[in-house]
């Protein structure tokens, strides 16, 4: 079952927060949209195909769609949760330009863009969308035109893009079950029954990422969670996460978001009228 709810809507672009509660393994029927659209999500995973390419999507790996484009999605792991921001033509041409630009795909979701994306939801709902929320929207959208525009090499032009795809899908997906292999670049490269380089040199590839940087990624993923839903001692946030101690932690919030936790906490709180 799917549901959709407003969070912010203009005549010029549409944010709803979007929850998906089926569990069904096989494809959905084909759909297709009309405008361009971003898919960001929250939490949980779920497959989509487009152009014949499948992807797994999670709070990591989200998506651009374009007009007209075919797309079917999958819910093999149980429900999710998502952003799905639509834009008219005028309004993605302003970011894009007038070229075909980025195009559509997969959009790797790195620490920056996560926030960007937790702090549009926030500004959300202080109920200021004509100024304060568009422009929070702007940046986020000018950030996702840049990190597909540098992304990876286009899956077309590698031979080896389908074997890639399907062991960095399971390498993330060991990572976001905290699997105990998942702990070393080696023990892991064993779970997959690959050599640690192949694994090594599959991530960027097919994400732009190092695999060492898709791990802190989630971590640092998993530490914004519980910053934004209040968790009040950062001695065991740092502790569940796997950091050798509080200063740990901070040094690497600040390092990939340029804040420390106590500010994070402040930033994804609804910003005042």
């Amino acid at each position: 079952m799917l549901t959709a709810e407003p969070v912010a809507t203009r005549p010029d672009f549409d944010i709803s927060a979007v929850a998906c509660r089926s569990d069904h393994v096989r494809w959905s029927p084909p759909e297709v949209h009309r405008g361009h659209r971003m898919v960001l999500v929250r939490h949980g995973r779920f497959r989509r195909r487009a152009a014949g390419v499948a992807a797994d999507l999670d709070p990591n790996l989200g998506y651009l769609g374009t007009p007209g484009e075919e797309e079917s999605f999958a819910h093999p792991s149980g429900g999710d949760r998502c952003t799905s921001i639509s834009v008219t033509p005028a309004l993605w041409r302003s970011l894009a330009g007038d070229g075909p630009g980025p195009g559509a795909g997969t959009l790797y979701v790195d620490p920056g863009l996560g926030l960007a994306h937790r702090r549009l939801l926030a500004t959300a709902r202080s109920g200021d969308v004509d100024y304060a929320v568009t422009e929070q929207l702007l940046g986020l959208l000018a950030t996702a035109v840049t990190r597909t525009a540098l992304g990876p090499t286009p899956a077309a032009a590698r031979p080896s893009a389908a074997r890639d795809r399907a062991l960095v899908a399971a390498a993330r997906e060991a990572i976001a079950e905290d699997h105990p292999a998942s702990r070393t670049l080696l023990s892991l490269a064993g779970l997959l029954g690959v050599s640690p380089y192949r694994l090594s040199r599959a991530f960027p590839r097919e994400l732009g990422v190092s695999l060492t940087h898709h791990r802190h990624h989630v971590r640092i993923t998993r530490a914004l969670d519980r910053l934004e839903a209040g968790e009040p001692s950062l001695a065991t946030l740092a502790t569940d996460l796997g950091y050798a101690d509080q200063a740990h932690l901070t040094r690497t919030l600040r390092h990939h978001l340029g804040h420390t936790p106590t500010a994070l906490r402040h930033l994804l709180k609804p910003a005042a009228e």
